[in-house]
């Protein structure tokens, strides 16, 4: 366990009806810091899946579980854990029997995932089948409501301008195809089980928490030394790629 912020999952609120308990994986990264704080703010109890790493890797939720109001109430809770275990999933999800699960945790970079190809698959595609085995293994198939954290990666060689929910797949990289793999797999617990989950089709989405290596934050920071004289040029991929964006807080509010 990371940091341990409160008391056990589904005590009452102070109004006395059951608190809404959400478990998110990636909650250290942009979009898990973003949704856990709109959580927060609802009065849900958070919990986030966090991996053990030798240097501090939660700096985007740090003023978070540094939060007295949050301490106080055990608002928020972090369990060390992995998509790739699924003995600690099952161990997790039953000491913290959530209502809701946002599955944010991912090998997110595209280009990343042509040199570990079989690791994005075991997390992306094989770590979503895990979380969600382990919540029918809990019995909570009945009870919890699963999120997939998809992307337009899906498309990959788009078949159709602009995309719609219809739109054939077409993935292009490991990312793409191990994401494939866990929309339908979602797809299959909710006929198979009757679970309650839904696959989010998320397009490109920016903020300051984004990562340094992504095109956005690459440009920002590049252009910032440039002007410090740090730098004096910076390279970067195809340009003539069309992308819809967004900023991450929207998107998790949505």
């Amino acid at each position: 366990m990371a940091q341990n912020l409160g008391n056990g999952s589904g005590s009452p609120s102070n109004n006395g009806k059951p608190r809404k308990v959400a478990l998110i994986t990636g909650i250290t990264g942009q979009d898990g810091s973003y949704l856990a704080e709109f959580l927060l703010e609802k009065g849900y109890e958070v919990h986030g899946i966090v991996r053990r790493s030798s240097s501090f890797n939660t700096g985007r939720i740090e003023h978070l579980y540094k939060n007295p109001q949050a301490h106080i109430e055990g608002n928020m809770k972090l369990h060390y854990g992995d998509l790739t275990d699924s003995t600690c999933l099952v161990k997790i999800i039953n000491e913290v029997k959530p209502t809701e699960i946002y599955n944010l945790g991912a090998q997110s970079h595209v280009k990343i995932s042509f040199d570990l190809a079989e690791y994005t698959a075991d997390v992306d595609g094989v770590g979503t089948l895990r979380l969600l085995d382990a919540v029918k293994t809990c019995g909570l198939t009945e009870s919890l409501k699963f999120y997939q954290a998809s992307t337009s990666e899906l498309y990959g060689k788009v078949q159709e301008i602009p995309q719609k929910e219809t739109t054939p797949f077409y993935p292009r990289s490991p990312y793409g195809a191990a994401k494939l793999y866990a929309f339908w797999i979602v797809v299959n617990f909710r006929e198979a089980y009757k679970l309650f989950a839904v696959n989010g089709i998320l397009f490109n989405h920016e903020s300051p928490r984004r990562g340094a290596n992504f095109v956005t934050r690459k440009i920002s920071r590049s252009v910032a030394k440039i002007h410090l004289g740090q730098m004096e040029c910076f390279s970067l991929g195809n340009l003539d790629a069309k992308r819809d964006w967004g900023h991450a807080k929207d998107y998790v509010e949505v």
